[in-house]
């Protein structure tokens, strides 16, 4: 079936089926009505091909994250779809590789309306090399060292103040901490926080005690094996995300320690698997549906001229208490 034979069936032309379907203004209620029952009796489908040549739009968002077996990945994906829905915009997930992170011919070819940048590095160059394309984008989760575009992220240094507060007010002097990567704003910030705050309590952070890996369980499980089977092991273990601190749980249960009773685990982001009984991390809370709805606001928003300066907001965050803290 074709847009003509819903005209035919609805007794309209060609372009008014057309303009009643992507509801353009100046097409009557009844007109409007009358092409939408027609097609639904015909069961037609609108091209989106043919829609994308004619509007030169293709209303699709590509959101670039790391492998969704990463549980965080799917917890920001879906806010990222339902806030881009409300717009009319469908979200294509495209993942990094293993081989590296995801090049600009991959979304610079007219696949995409827009990008939003999760997995960006500090000192990545998509971000520039999109812009110089006039493709629109945002980075969400991630910023850059230098601000060059759009971004969004947690007050990530804040979250890490709270933890390190926390840790000395229950009395804590061997903190051990697996972070992410240095090369990650969130691995770096969340890092840096945390020095500081112990710093600031005459704590100071022992260099033997602190790990950089990456953002997963299995990364999280080898840095901890390695800290606790030290003869000064640390008595708290402070994690770049929840998914590492997973893994930090996984290795004090095998070498037979009791959290929090032999160890103080603590996380960071809050996924919804934090809050399951079986765990109860404690941890800090990142609301990721309000940074998604930041990241497509900024994504779409029509008002910004060429020469204003890329805007950088940030969503607070709170310490959730649960279970996985307690004195040395």
């Amino acid at each position: 079936m074709t847009s003509f034979d819903v005209a035919q069936l609805a007794g309209v032309s060609q372009p008014t089926v057309s303009r009643a379907l992507r509801d353009v203004p100046g097409i009557s209620p009844e007109t409007r009505e009358r092409v939408m029952r027609a097609a639904r009796e015909l069961a037609y489908i609108p091209s989106e091909a043919g829609r994308t040549l004619s509007m030169r739009t293709t209303r699709r968002i590509a959101v670039v994250t790391e492998e969704l077996t990463n549980p965080y990945y799917p917890e920001l994906v879906e806010p990222l779809r339902r806030h881009l829905a409300r717009h009319d915009f469908r979200t294509v997930v495209v993942t990094d590789n293993v081989e590296g992170p995801i090049g600009l011919e991959a979304l610079a070819d007219g696949s995409y309306d827009g990008v939003i940048l999760t997995t960006t590095r500090r000192r990545s160059t998509l971000p520039r090399d999109l812009a110089e394309r006039g493709i629109p984008h945002v980075l969400a989760n991630r910023l850059l060292d230098r601000a060059e575009s759009d971004s969004c992220g947690f007050d990530n240094q804040g979250g890490a103040t709270a933890i390190g507060d926390l840790l000395v007010e229950l009395g804590h002097e061997r903190v051990g901490a697996v972070q992410g990567p240095a090369a990650t704003s969130t691995g770096q910030e969340r890092a840096d926080g945390l020095d500081r705050a112990l710093r600031r309590h005459g704590v100071h952070p022992r260099h033997e005690l602190t790990r950089r890996v990456d953002f997963t369980h299995d990364a999280g499980r080898a840095a901890a094996l390695d800290l606790l089977s030290r003869a000064d092991r640390p008595t708290a273990i402070v994690c770049g995300n929840d998914v590492v601190a997973f893994g930090v749980l996984s290795a004090a249960r095998e070498l037979g320690l009791t959290v929090p009773a032999d160890l103080t685990v603590i996380g960071f982001d809050d996924i919804p698997m934090a809050a399951w009984p079986l765990i109860g991390l404690t941890t800090v809370h990142c609301d990721l549906d309000l940074l998604a709805r930041m990241a497509v606001d900024l994504l779409l928003r029509h008002d910004r001229s060429p020469d204003e300066r890329p805007v950088e907001r940030r969503v607070p965050t709170r310490l959730v208490l649960r279970s996985t803290h307690g004195p040395p």
